[in-house]
């Protein structure tokens, strides 16, 4: 007699909050004062080796609540499903969230429903991984061209990339691909550092962080921008003399500036040489982007890590809004959403550096960015992941920073799994900390 399949048997979710905000640690001109939170959720099963699948949808705080209902809201599809099956064709995961007949009025393919398809399908590729004993991005470096073809849902894209160019791109990727993975383990993926740039630190805490990420091998740090024009002149000019002119420096306005202004600021930054300006308007203003990209030039344009889908990253690449694509390994609908924007950004020619930091994002992205290098565009040149130092220790397979490069993960999965102890303690509101923090205020309240 046969063993009964293995089966997805519970999905658990978590609202996992940071206390960031008390050291302003990710402040920026649009987000003053963020804890960052995880939407978190674990996959179960009753297979014979014990793996789960681990994934989240990240947040800043406040709201983390209705993210985690929205994963929630995903557990009728999940459970009772064969994890084989799950593990062979992740996609048609992807194709019935995506396709939901009701769930789809809350998107289409955008915002917190979106995001928690994303966290879901995540958690499928992390379980996928782990059983068969790869890190994520050698999975995918390893896999089948025309199977991974079959996990890139290539609705509304066939004007821009068809699946036959799609299969062309990773044929063509797959060449010399051995190599570049010694090459990868070895030296590891180019990183750069916002640690040293957010809005809220002082001139002495800023000086003394771009002092210790060119120590520490950065070739390339940002500053967050967009809050008052002379206080960014200011910490320009004293990030410059600190990193010298030698090493990259980009700002980052958040969304902050209407068109006009984004050219006009920008312009006013221009002295100081900044690489690139990252997110100067709204996210979903793709003409706004092309015309402040035609006006700032040579400061290059950076965008998506609020991009809703991989429709819209189209639409940026035709219109050439941008010059740098930066992905989000929780902001859309997971891995099979960003193969697509990478095979997109690929077919254009334009370079893609992630967005990370976050809760676990640089323990995600760097996965999709090291595919990308071994088996997509097979190059690293004016590439690089965003890399900040905070919360790392709070994973079982954090990532690791050696000389201003990204180590390349071993472990199987995709590095998502957080410490059952950090669950412990920042679950929201009845966590170790919080539970305790509550109390504090609602004494102080008292008194």
């Amino acid at each position: 007699m046969s063993p009964t399949p293995a089966r997805i048997i519970a999905v658990d979710t978590h609202d996992i909050r940071f206390p960031t905000s008390r050291e302003l640690d990710g402040s920026d001109a649009m987000n003053p004062d963020p804890d960052y939170s995880a939407a978190y959720v674990v996959l179960r099963t009753d297979a014979a080796d014990g793996h789960e699948g681990h994934g989240f949808a990240f947040t800043i705080g406040r709201g983390n609540e209705v993210q985690v209902a929205a994963i929630d809201a995903l557990r009728g599809h999940l459970i009772d499903r064969s994890v084989d099956d799950l593990c062979a064709d992740p996609s048609t995961l992807n194709r019935d969230l995506i396709g939901d007949s009701q769930l789809r009025w809350l998107g289409p393919e955008k915002g917190v429903m979106h995001m928690a398809i994303g966290a879901v399908v995540n958690a499928v590729w992390d379980l996928a991984a782990k059983r068969a004993g790869l890190p994520l991005w050698r999975l995918l470096a390893e896999a089948d061209p025309e199977w991974l073809v079959r996990q890139v849902d290539f609705r509304y894209l066939t004007d821009a990339l068809t699946p036959e160019e799609a299969l062309t791109l990773l044929r063509r990727g797959r060449q010399g691909a051995e190599e570049r993975t010694a090459r990868l383990l070895e030296r590891g993926y180019p990183a750069y550092t916002t640690s040293p740039g957010w809005l809220g630190y002082d001139d002495e805490k800023l000086t003394r962080l771009a002092a210790r990420a060119v120590a520490d091998g950065f070739r390339q740090i940002k500053l967050k921008v967009g809050a008052d024009l002379d206080d960014d002149i200011r910490r320009c000019r004293v990030a410059r003399s600190v990193i010298g002119p030698d090493v990259r420096m980009a700002v980052d306005a958040n969304q902050r500036w209407d068109v006009d202004e984004a050219i006009r600021w920008t312009k006013a930054l221009a002295e100081f040489d900044p690489y690139w300006i990252e997110e100067p308007t709204s996210p979903d203003d793709i003409l706004g982007h092309a015309a402040i990209r035609r006006a700032v030039a040579p400061v290059k344009v950076a965008t998506g890590e609020h991009v809703h889908n991989r429709i819209v990253f189209k639409q940026l690449l035709q219109a050439g809004a941008l010059d740098v694509v930066q992905i989000d390994a929780a902001r859309v609908g997971g891995v099979p959403e960003n193969l697509a924007i990478l095979l997109l950004a690929a077919k254009f020619g334009v370079p893609v550096c992630p967005h990370a930091g976050g809760v676990g994002l640089c323990e995600l992205v760097q996965h999709l960015s090291m595919f990308d290098y071994v088996a997509l565009t097979g190059t690293t040149e004016d590439r690089v992941i965003e890399y900040v130092d905070h919360l790392h220790a709070h994973f079982l397979d954090p990532v690791v920073i050696s000389e201003g490069r990204y180590t390349a993960p071993t472990a199987p999965g995709f590095s998502a799994a957080m410490r059952p102890e950090s669950l412990a303690r920042y679950t929201y509101p009845g966590g170790e900390f919080w539970a305790a923090d509550l109390d504090k205020q609602k004494k102080g309240r008292a008194a």
